[in-house]
């Protein structure tokens, strides 16, 4: 339907490229013939390399599925895996050398949020939860029990809101304690002037004038018509706000007109072009890079309705301060952000050559990426990412070193082509997939003069665990997965590599996902094990669960924690090699409570992915308990059944059988939702329902088990069938 543009051997999709013209290279200076003509160049010299990369990865799985089909020992398996270049020599000794790392990056240890950048409502929350009240975390959430008199149902419920305060007083009396009494004592904060010093003093209701046991810890203040409006303090490198206003309705109920406690929370954001966006076609990676681009200009808004109001959001302005020595102070009022680009298996057709052949999707990405990156670079907008000229790209299911080694070299040509430094496009490496995990030495070295994060991402690392050891035998239950050697080997290996490589006070190491996001006490309790694990970073499924993780980081000293995990022993390679292997018998209700579990999340997830072309939802568990998935869950649940039927666990009859129930249960957990359609009306005809058989049918030929093949077919089709239904054909 849409006419396609030729310059210098591609084929681009008129849309795309009026969106190059008109949008995004106006004010960069490049020009956007010269921008189509790198792009060519790109092909030209990256596009044979690319598909050798994935030719490797799939002789390497070959060659692993042979050997376990031959009943290859797994005492005989590191032998092997070097024989078959799969585990490499590990490089020498090596530091990273990144240079001009903002601190958000290299100094400042605190949550980090994933978002869809299809999405301008959430990428825009995402990047201005750099700040975060804590009393609307508490209040909101399930971390103030709803006991005692202490619901949140209805409108501001003081007993609620006095919970609220005291929980925040021990949060402060712990990070910032008074030299006498506590927070709940201070009925004055005040700022007083020495000549040209500005000091902070706390005054009792008897009087007493206090100071903070650490003085350093105050860094600013704010005043409004002379009185105090706001306290900056700092612990960890984090900064606490404390807002003041008794004529607020929460502030004249404290003695001293506290009305807010503000938390620098989500310190860096990673704005998402991959795994949880459902970008399939030219119309989905239009809207990816117009938002993108709205970012860097600072000028992306979205306008909706939320409590019968309209509302218009945009970025957040920073945030301006007098420091103690009278000099204005100005903190970025936005989360550092980062661009995740989509893996090296995605090929796109909205530029194909001038044969019709589709072109690898991550290079367009990153040159589309940059493009509109040159924006915030050359500050043409209001507001301003990074402050060290940088431009920070991730990159997900890397298989190894050679393959980092690729997209560095990609980096540099894109580099040449926009005309930027060298080293200006730094790179964040996901350690989430296996051959990746075993060469992780090498693939850091490969990448020593970009490199700014490595994360670990349990999710696709176990999809991969299982997809590699797919003839090795049947895996465990998907929970007993988790409670093997290898994931916390692996957990530990990536951190222990990290420091090796001095990544300490240079980038950042990070870790995976809280997956529940309306659990949030549980969140709290149990997400401190990242940094006590020494995660510079870790990943949150919202803006109120960047501020109370963030409370971890004020708790734990991470660099202190780097420093002690230094001196450990590294963790094992054999355990992380050790594949999570079912060494007893299951009874049926067992087995059938597994399929169960699966099938209903993997159909909760597909429906939405395939009908509504959304790539990261809330989806209720089995019971009921609402989960962020994405297609590296997808990807674990669709393995774990497709290795339970090679091995005779289960049989395809039971499979379709247990998908048809929970296509029921899935429709009943949708039901009432606007424009929802229900597998079960027609699961032969439904595309949600029939894609996700084919995930497992065919889980064990699908390369590496990535989900994206079969998902992109589907949506596809589902938008004809509904572009059809809209007379658009």
């Amino acid at each position: 339907m849409f006419d396609r543009i030729t310059r210098h051997g591609l084929r681009i999709d008129e849309r795309l490229y009026n969106l190059i013209q008109n949008d995004i290279a106006p004010g960069t200076g490049i020009d956007p013939d010269s921008f189509w003509h790198s792009l060519s160049n790109l092909v030209r010299d990256h596009g044979p390399q690319n598909r050798k990369l994935l030719e490797k990865r799939n002789e390497i799985q070959h060659r692993i599925d042979e050997w376990c089909q031959q009943g290859g020992s797994l005492e005989d398996q590191r032998e092997f895996l070097e024989e078959i270049g799969y585990l490499e020599p590990q490089a020498e000794d090596f530091s990273v050398t990144t240079a001009n790392v903002d601190p958000e990056i290299a100094q400042v240890a605190g949550p980090q949020l994933v978002v869809p950048v299809d999405n301008a409502r959430y990428a825009l929350n995402a990047a201005n939860a750099r700040w975060g009240s804590l009393y609307d975390a508490l209040y909101g959430t399930d971390v103030i029990p709803e006991t005692e008199g202490r619901t949140k149902e209805g409108s501001y419920n003081q007993v609620r809101g006095d919970a609220v305060v005291a929980w925040t007083e021990q949060f402060l009396n712990k990070i910032f304690p008074w030299q006498e009494g506590s927070h709940r004592d201070i009925h004055t904060y005040r700022v007083t002037r020495d000549n040209d010093t500005w000091h902070l003093e706390g005054v009792t209701e008897s009087g007493t004038v206090t100071s903070l046991a650490e003085p350093s810890q105050y860094r600013g203040h704010a005043m409004t018509e002379d009185n105090l409006s706001a306290l900056l303090l700092c612990h960890n490198n984090l900064h606490v706000e404390l807002q003041f206003d008794p004529d607020h309705p929460v502030g004249k109920l404290h003695q001293a007109g506290l009305k807010d406690v503000i938390l620098e929370a989500a310190v860096t954001t990673i704005q998402d072009m991959e795994d949880s966006v459902a970008a399939v076609d030219t119309e989905d990676k239009i809207l990816v890079y117009r938002n993108w681009t709205g970012i860097m200009k600072g000028g992306l808004e979205a306008t909706f309705e939320k409590e019968g109001r309209m509302m218009t959001r945009r970025l957040n302005p920073d945030r301006t301060y007098t420091a103690p020595d009278g000099s204005p102070l100005t903190l970025p009022g936005r989360s550092l952000l980062l661009v995740r680009n989509v893996g090296l298996h995605m090929y796109t057709d909205s530029v194909t050559t001038d044969t019709g052949q589709a072109i690898p999707e991550g290079f367009l990405d990153l040159m589309v990426a940059c493009l509109a990156a040159l924006h915030d670079l050359k500050q043409t907008g209001s507001v301003q990412n990074t402050r060290t000229g940088s431009i920070y790209v991730v990159k997900p299911k890397l298989h190894g070193s050679d393959e980092v080694a690729a997209t560095i070299s990609l980096c540099a040509q894109v580099e040449q082509a926009l005309g930027l430094e060298a080293n200006t496009i730094k790179l964040g490496i996901m350690d989430e997939e296996r051959r990746t995990t075993v060469n992780l030495p090498n693939s850091m070295a490969e990448a020593q003069e970009r490199l700014v994060f490595i994360n670990t991402g349990f999710l696709d690392r176990t999809g991969d665990e299982i997809h590699t050891s797919m003839h090795a035998g049947a895996m465990l239950p998907k929970g007993q997965i988790r409670e093997q050697p290898w994931l916390s080997s692996y957990e530990d290996w990536n951190v222990d590599m990290g420091l090796q490589a001095g990544l300490a006070g240079r980038a950042q190491i990070g870790k995976g996902m809280w997956t529940m996001p309306d659990e949030m006490a549980a969140m709290l309790e149990t997400k401190k094990s990242h940094p006590e694990a020494g995660a510079t970073t870790a990943w949150v499924p919202s803006p109120t669960a960047a501020t109370l993780h963030a409370l971890h980081y004020h708790l734990i000293d991470v660099a202190q924690t780097l420093q002690e995990l230094a001196t450990r022993t590294p963790a094992s390679l054999d355990n992380i090699l050790t594949p999570p292997l079912m060494a007893h018998e299951l009874s049926e209700a067992e087995i059938q409570q597994e399929l169960d579990n699966n099938a209903q999340g993997i159909l909760g997830y597909v429906v939405h992915w395939i009908n509504d072309g959304v790539g990261c939802s809330k989806v209720p568990d089995i019971n009921g308990i609402g989960l962020m998935e994405d297609r590296a869950t997808l990807r674990i649940s669709s393995q774990h059944i497709a290795n339970w039927l090679h091995h005779g666990i289960t049989n395809p009859n039971q499979v379709r059988d247990t998908f048809a129930r929970m296509a029921a249960v899935v429709d009943a957990q949708n039901e009432g939702k606007p424009g929802y359609m229900p597998m079960t009306a027609d699961l032969e005809a439904s595309q949600a329902f029939q894609g996700a058989l084919e995930l497992v049918f065919q889980g064990t030929s699908l390369p590496n088990g990535y989900t994206e093949p079969i998902l992109h077919a589907r949506r596809r089709a589902m938008k004809n069938l509904q572009a059809m239904a809209q007379g658009q054909f």
